[in-house]
C-alpha cells in the first residue's frame, strides 16, 4: 500500500503537531518538505488553500488542517492515551487548543512580526499572548504537563506555538516569571518525539 504523503515545512507550528502526532503513533508517511515559495503543484492540485500540512491518503482522502491530521492519527494508535477519556478534560483540552488557534496565534503573529503593525508596539502584542501563557503556567502548576502528569494532545497541540513565542525575544523570556512553563518547553524540546520530527529534509519537487 502507497504511504500517506505528508506536506510539510519544518518549521511550521502546525506541521510539527502534525509531525508529532502521526510520529506517536507510529505511522510511516512520506514527508515532502515545501520551500514556501516554490509550493509544489501536487501539494496544490489536492489542497489549493496552500498552506501546509497536507496530508494524502492512500485512499486519496486529504486532511488539509493539522487537528484533523492529529485525530486521524490517534485514531489509527494512541497507545499512552494522548486523547484523554474524561469528557470535561476532553472540553477544556478543545478550549485550550483553541484559544490556542485563535487569540494565542494572532497575538504570537504580531509580536513576532510586529514591524508589519505599527498602530502598536512589541510590548503590547507581547502582552496580549502573555493572557495564554499564564493561563499555561497556571495549569503546568498542577502537573507535569497540561491536564495530568503525562503528556495529551493538549501538549501537543500548544507547544510548537509556546515555543516560538518564547523565541521571538530570548532575553526576555530567560528572565520572565514562567518557571513551569519553561520546565514544560524544555522538556519536550529534549524529548526524542521532538528530536525525531525536526530531522531535516531537503526540498521535496515534481519529479
Amino acid at each position: 500500500m502507497q504511504r500517506p504523503i505528508l506536506y510539510s515545512y519544518r518549521r511550521c507550528p502546525y506541521a510539527m503537531r502534525a509531525r508529532m502526532a502521526l510520529r506517536y503513533a507510529n505511522i510511516d508517511v512520506e514527508i515532502r518538505e515545501i520551500a514556501l515559495g516554490e509550493k509544489p503543484a501536487h501539494m496544490l492540485s489536492v489542497s489549493p488553500k496552500g498552506t501546509v500540512p497536507v496530508l494524502v491518503l492512500a485512499s486519496g482522502q486529504v486532511l488539509e488542517q493539522s487537528l484533523d491530521i492529529m485525530d486521524w492519527a490517534l485514531a489509527q494508535s494512541d497507545v499512552d492515551e494522548w486523547i484523554i477519556q474524561d469528557q470535561e478534560v476532553q472540553k477544556l483540552t478543545a478550549d485550550l487548543i483553541a484559544t490556542n488557534d485563535d487569540a494565542f496565534k494572532q497575538a504570537l503573529d504580531k509580536y513576532k512580526y510586529a514591524i508589519r503593525f505599527p498602530e502598536n508596539t512589541p510590548d503590547v502584542y507581547r502582552a496580549a499572548g502573555e493572557e495564554f501563557l499564564q493561563r499555561l503556567e497556571s495549569l503546568l502548576r498542577q502537573n507535569t504537563y497540561l491536564f495530568r502528569n503525562t503528556i495529551s494532545k493538549a501538549d501537543v497541540a500548544t507547544f510548537p506555538f509556546a515555543r516560538q513565542f518564547s523565541m521571538v525575544d530570548e532575553a526576555w523570556f530567560e528572565v520572565a516569571n514562567y518557571p513551569a512553563l519553561k520546565d514544560w518547553l524544555n522538556g519536550l524540546l529534549h524529548s526524542q518525539l521532538f528530536i525525531d520530527v525536526m530531522q531535516k529534509y531537503p526540498v521535496w519537487r515534481n519529479a
